[in-house]
């Protein structure tokens, strides 16, 4: 357990059954857990230090910060349609965000829109494929069996993080750079 996380308040709902520790291919431990209203500010930090490709590879845009009221929707989840599970490295007394996946509510409840990002030092060394695998584990747990991602067509990382662990049911690739997968967790 952080220092810090003795002085935040335990949102209600918060599922710490979905707390892990989980080793990375390069041997860092990292702390996976589910997003709480006091990371707001580090939402913003994480995003400040993404490249402009990476940033841009989730966002669809630039921005020169993460927006405060994004920031702050994307920190208050429901933990049951809107859910988000963040990693934070296991060594230091101050947890910084370095990677979030999220899953966002469509019109059908079965089915749920995802998310994922990771923070550039942090990228090809499993830490993507192990979100995945617990953000999607999480989404079944919550009655959502079907997920669906829009993916820029040139973002080879993911489309093929996608593609390996995952059963991609279908794939639109749309005329403005963006393909629309859909997929289930794979057994």
């Amino acid at each position: 357990m952080h220092v810090l996380d003795t002085l935040v308040v335990t949102p209600r709902g918060y599922p710490a059954e979905l707390e892990r520790t989980v080793a990375l291919r390069n041997g860092a431990r990292v702390r996976l857990r589910p997003m709480r209203p006091a990371d707001e500010p580090r939402l913003v930090e994480l995003y400040d230090r993404l490249s402009a490709v990476t940033a841009y590879r989730r966002f669809f845009t630039l921005m020169k910060t993460l927006p405060p009221e994004l920031a702050h929707h994307f920190a208050n989840v429901d933990y049951r349609r809107r859910l988000a599970l963040v990693a934070e490295p296991s060594a230091g007394d101050i947890p910084a965000v370095i990677a979030v996946a999220r899953l966002e509510p469509t019109e059908r409840p079965t089915t749920a829109e995802l998310a994922l990002v990771v923070e550039d030092a942090w990228q090809r060394i499993g830490l993507g494929a192990i979100l995945l695998a617990q953000i999607l584990r999480a989404g079944e747990q919550r009655g959502i069996d079907d997920f669906r991602a829009d993916v820029l067509t040139t973002n080879d990382t993911m489309l093929a993080l996608l593609a390996r662990h995952t059963d991609v049911t279908r794939r639109n690739v749309q005329k403005h750079g963006v393909t629309e997968l859909f997929f289930r967790r794979s057994p």
